[in-house]
């Protein structure tokens, strides 16, 4: 696993974030958080940009500054996660982001600073920080959390081939 905080200089990263946490950028309601999850009681806000070879949203460009350090020779997927702010931290179950049977890399993108985190199955745990950048095996089963300390947390949520 690589982890790079300050990932961005300030000017692409401040970008990013005035978009992502600003009130015109467009977030869609999911029934759900993880697909494994058999309980289903949670849900999360997400914003799909590509998937299926192809753009889904207007606001792609912007991740352009982040494609362009971890030049991916193919992009798989890449989202934004918004999950709110709970009484209590609550983990959402240990999972791999795509089923795909072939080599690849998921990344973290972390927006905004909180108490939330991204668990693996070793028991890492990384904390929320904005500008934080994690990169690992699309193998390795992992978990996020609520924050109970902000109204929101925001990752970005990136597969790809090197």
């Amino acid at each position: 696993m690589k982890e790079c905080k300050q990932f961005l200089n300030k000017i692409n990263f401040d970008e990013i974030y005035s978009i992502i946490m600003g009130p015109y950028f467009p977030w869609y309601y999911n029934d759900f958080v993880n697909y494994e999850d058999e309980t289903n009681q949670n849900f999360q806000f997400t914003h799909t940009f590509y998937k299926e070879n192809s753009i889904h949203s207007d606001f792609f460009k912007f991740l352009n500054p982040i494609l362009n350090i971890i030049k991916p020779s193919i992009i798989i997927r890449v989202k934004a996660n918004l999950l709110t702010k709970t009484n209590k931290i609550i983990e959402h179950g240990m999972h791999k982001d795509t089923s795909f049977n072939f080599k690849h890399t998921t990344a973290i993108f972390y927006i905004n600073k909180n108490n939330g985190y991204t668990r693996f199955i070793n028991n890492v745990k990384i904390k929320s920080e904005e500008n934080k950048f994690i990169e690992f095996d699309s193998d390795l089963l992992h978990t996020g959390s609520t924050c109970t300390d902000e109204k929101k947390r925001i990752v970005l949520n990136l597969n790809y081939i090197k």
